[in-house]
């Protein structure tokens, strides 16, 4: 690891919050917080900070009791948390963003010129912020699993309803990805589909523009008792509008939160009452 000095930092990279439940909630873009060194090098549309996950702590606050949250504090221009540390695309053939992304969600540039980050940079960005946030989680989710035989990582996502760069049209409220059912049981990808689905006030999709990220795709090993899903939600479930300030919506969150409540609790009730598939048998 870098020594702190590496950036300039009045915030931990990672927050941590354990808990003794099984699932662990992973939120790698809620963060806001960036270093002066990279921050004055974003141009003027760089420092909106559009891309962030707005509010999603907030939104899954005092949801489910004791449960364990990983939370990254530096934002995703920094690195995303979410990319594998390679560089490799998550999704060959389709517009995406980078590991230490240079443009934003349409395709604008984020940095002054000149200023994007150098592969030296990005080694140090990764080391100091994409390295601790990932060795918090691995440690948690091995944590829960020691105590419970089996953890599920809920990996925590919002992004904005039209991006026209990403995907087509508007995008559904609720966005399941567990990589065409590789990262979890079944029995987890079902009972979320079925929350979700019967829920009247939105639509949802599996496995369609969103599958899952590096994280639940890296952490969801089913055979090793670690089962990770991921949630992608749009952003018009829970903000008053989509654009500067990001502003939260009481009202609408209010309509939300009971769902993620249910599918909260639900993936515990899975892992106490022993309903997945490879769970062992609890003594």
């Amino acid at each position: 690891m870098p020594s702190a000095s590496a950036f300039e930092a009045p915030v931990p990279p990672v927050t941590i919050t354990s808990g003794n439940s099984p699932i662990v909630l992973g939120m790698p873009h809620t963060g806001t917080w960036l270093p002066e060194e990279i921050l004055s090098k974003l141009n003027a549309n760089g420092k909106k900070l559009a891309d962030t996950d707005w509010h999603i702590d907030h939104l899954y606050a005092d949801l489910l009791p004791d449960v364990t949250i990983v939370k990254a504090n530096f934002h995703r221009y920094a690195i995303d948390a979410n990319r594998d540390p390679s560089g490799i695309s998550l999704y060959p053939g389709q517009n995406t963003t980078s590991l230490c992304p240079v443009t934003d969600f349409d395709n604008q540039p984020i940095y002054k010129d000149g200023c994007e980050p150098d592969d030296t940079e990005i080694e140090k960005r990764r080391q100091f912020f994409h390295a601790p946030y990932h060795a918090a989680l691995q440690s948690e989710l091995e944590r829960v699993r020691s105590l419970h035989g089996v953890a599920i990582l809920y990996d925590c996502h919002s992004i904005r309803s039209t991006i026209p760069f990403l995907f087509d049209g508007l995008l559904p409220e609720f966005n399941i990805g567990t990589n065409n059912g590789e990262t979890c049981d079944s029995m987890i990808e079902k009972n979320v589909w079925d929350i979700c689905n019967n829920a009247p006030e939105y639509n949802t999709v599996l496995n369609a523009r969103f599958k899952g990220g590096w994280t639940t795709r890296h952490y969801g090993q089913p055979h090793d008792n670690i089962h990770a899903i991921q949630m992608e939600l749009a952003q018009r479930t829970h903000l008053k509008e989509e654009n500067l300030p990001f502003d939260y919506d009481t009202k609408k969150a209010a309509i939300l939160r009971p769902y993620l409540k249910s599918i909260l609790e639900k993936l515990t009730e899975l892992i106490e009452t022993n309903q997945l598939e490879s769970s062992p048998q609890r003594i």
